[in-house]
């Protein structure tokens, strides 16, 4: 018998006699040549140049489809953040599929792996994009990705059809009625969804009650193929203006082609166009929660941080008001809060820190009037302080208000709510200028101004007030909190 010119990966591993998963992860992770006799094969040079020694040393050990699992599931962070579901078993076959992990053993939907490699992948920090790009995710969990309870979800895939399966898995659920046919959801497409679809409350769809009616039940189906926007609704995807999608159009001839409308008010499909701000880094897959940190004051001088997920501040318009502060928190904390805010006025805050404001403190009066489960799962909390004592969390700044009176007058250009005072409601999006967190920045002097139009006024028109001090006297037109 003639000697073997060419092996297959069992062949290879027995030749050297090492184990097979050896072998595999010498090949997936190049200790050795990729195969060069054809797909699954290696020469016979190839074979007998490798080191048995430095291959079987390579793996001292392999771990399961679920221990991996849980080992990303933990890499995510503990406790789990909010709106990410924990990594099933099943994950690790399409981890594999993606080339982000080499399969050495068991079956291709739950294989075995290489414990340092899936410790290298859970120290990534783009760890939870890739499992959004690479894992589908099932009914319970895609609903527990969007953070709104599983009705909702049906409703968004059923009526409204805004979301369709990308695979499907069969489940063997035994005493439940046997195998099931579940139907599997792009995280990527989930996680897209409260982006390209910014007219939909999806505050209140996350915090509703069980047992309530659905904000999405007054919502109209567009029915197959009629699922447009217009050019004002693209520039709220893309949080800018009218004008700006105007100008893309113009300038890229990949731009969609319009579905319907009008020449002068053209329609496009919603997915092509989600596509197309997608590929052109117009908008960005929001791959983690926002948070805000909560810093409280106790007696002695210390003081007890807390972590929101999701936060929501809304300012009172005057000062006879109450701010309300919103989150959700864990189970730990909301105790917490609720044993140093819990019935009268309570602590105070030293320092509250979130997207889109300056750090705000509270001498005072602060107490918690919700905590409570919604629909959704979770635990939401909510906090309130009367509006007159909100101020700055460090010297020099002028707070966090969202009501006051402008230095530059608004003009009619500028679309943002004046007051009966004159002063002007904060917006995070404007349809005029687009995406402005927030679209009003306080002076060092106090007053704030309409970021945009300032920026829009010539130099020489400008008036700068960065040397106003508490000693040089309050603008023209003082501050109104």
């Amino acid at each position: 018998m003639g000697k073997r010119l060419e092996y297959d990966e069992s062949q290879a591993a027995a030749r050297l006699r090492v184990p097979l998963a050896a072998w595999r992860w010498a090949t997936g992770s190049g200790l050795v040549p990729p195969a060069d006799a054809g797909p699954g094969l290696w020469s016979r040079a190839v074979v007998e140049a490798a080191d048995p020694v430095v291959v079987r040393a390579a793996v001292p050990g392999v771990i399961g489809a679920g221990v991996a699992a849980e080992r990303l599931t933990e890499a995510l962070g503990v406790p789990l953040p909010l709106r990410r579901p924990r990594v099933r078993a099943a994950a690790v076959g399409y981890l594999v599929r993606a080339g982000l992990l080499v399969r050495l053993g068991g079956d291709a939907e739950f294989p075995d792996v290489h414990p340092d490699q899936v410790a290298a992948l859970g120290r990534r920090r783009d760890l939870p994009a890739l499992l959004d790009r690479h894992v589908p995710l099932g009914p319970d969990q895609a609903a527990l990705r969007l953070g709104v309870r599983r009705t909702d979800f049906d409703q968004i895939t059923g009526r409204l059809g805004w979301l369709s399966p990308v695979a499907s898995v069969d489940v063997d659920y035994k005493h439940h009625g046997g195998v099931t046919r579940v139907p599997l959801y792009s995280a990527l497409d989930l996680a897209l969804l409260p982006v390209i679809r910014p007219l939909v409350d999806w505050r209140a769809v996350r915090t509703i009650w069980a047992g309530c009616r659905s904000p999405l039940a007054a919502l109209d189906p567009a029915g197959p193929g009629r699922d447009r926007v217009g050019l004002a609704e693209v520039g709220r995807i893309a949080r800018t203006g009218r004008a700006a999608v105007a100008n893309w159009r113009r300038r890229h001839d990949d731009f969609p082609t319009p579905a319907g409308g009008t020449e002068a008010d053209p329609e496009f499909d919603r997915s092509a166009v989600a596509a197309w701000l997608l590929a052109h880094a117009k908008i960005a897959v929001p791959a983690e929660v926002p948070t805000g940190t909560l810093v409280l004051a106790l007696p002695g001088g210390r003081t007890h941080p807390f972590r929101i997920e999701d936060p929501w501040l809304d300012l009172a318009d005057d000062a006879k008001g109450e701010d309300r502060f919103s989150g959700w928190s864990t189970d730990e904390d909301a105790a917490a809060l609720r044993e140093l805010t819990g019935g009268e006025w309570g602590a105070s805050v030293r320092r509250l820190t979130m997207a889109g404001t300056r750090p705000l403190a509270v001498p005072g009066e602060v107490r918690m009037v919700e905590r409570r489960r919604p629909g959704s799962g979770g635990l939401h909390v909510m906090l309130s302080w009367p509006g007159g004592l909100r101020g700055a969390a460090t010297q020099g700044t002028a707070g966090v208000s969202r009501h006051g009176v402008p230095y530059a007058g608004p003009g009619q250009e500028c679309v943002c709510l004046p007051q009966d005072c004159g002063g002007l409601v904060l917006a995070v999006w404007c349809p005029e200028h687009g995406g402005i967190a927030p679209a009003m920045e306080w002076h060092p002097g106090g007053g704030i101004r309409c970021t945009a139009l300032h920026r829009r006024r010539p130099a020489a028109m400008r008036t700068d007030r960065s040397d106003l001090t508490e000693a040089a006297g309050p603008p023209e037109v003082p501050t109104y909190i």
